[in-house]
């Protein structure tokens, strides 16, 4: 297919993940095997599915890890919706990744129509 880190859409994932883990890193001790964890494992999951599709030899399975990278940035999206309202984030570091991760799920949705048609 393609390379992977040439698709801004991978290169957003990928700043969204980096930011997770800046801020998930001040989430409570607590939190480590649960909601850290959970957010941290679903924000890696959008980059690395949108990677293994654009190793594979078809568009259809290409799409298929797309939709699946989907799936994880609305898992992430509510993750950080469950941290900001937990007090876990602030309303700046929320925003930031709620922006961020919005745009990765529009840039998703984009790809995946471009891919199927």
């Amino acid at each position: 297919m393609q390379n992977y880190k040439d698709l801004k859409v991978w290169e957003k994932a990928h700043s969204f993940t980096l930011k997770v883990y800046e801020y998930a890193s001040q989430f409570p001790k607590e939190e480590m095997y649960s909601l850290t964890s959970q957010l941290k494992r679903s924000a890696s999951s959008i980059p690395a599915n949108i990677a293994e599709g654009c190793g594979k030899n078809s568009k259809q399975e290409f799409a298929h890890f797309l939709n699946i990278a989907l799936g994880s940035a609305n898992e992430s999206e509510y993750f950080v919706i469950l941290a900001r309202d937990l007090t876990y984030l602030s309303e700046q570091n929320f925003n930031t990744l709620f922006n961020i991760i919005n745009e990765v799920k529009g840039m998703l949705i984009a790809l995946i129509n471009k891919v199927r048609a």
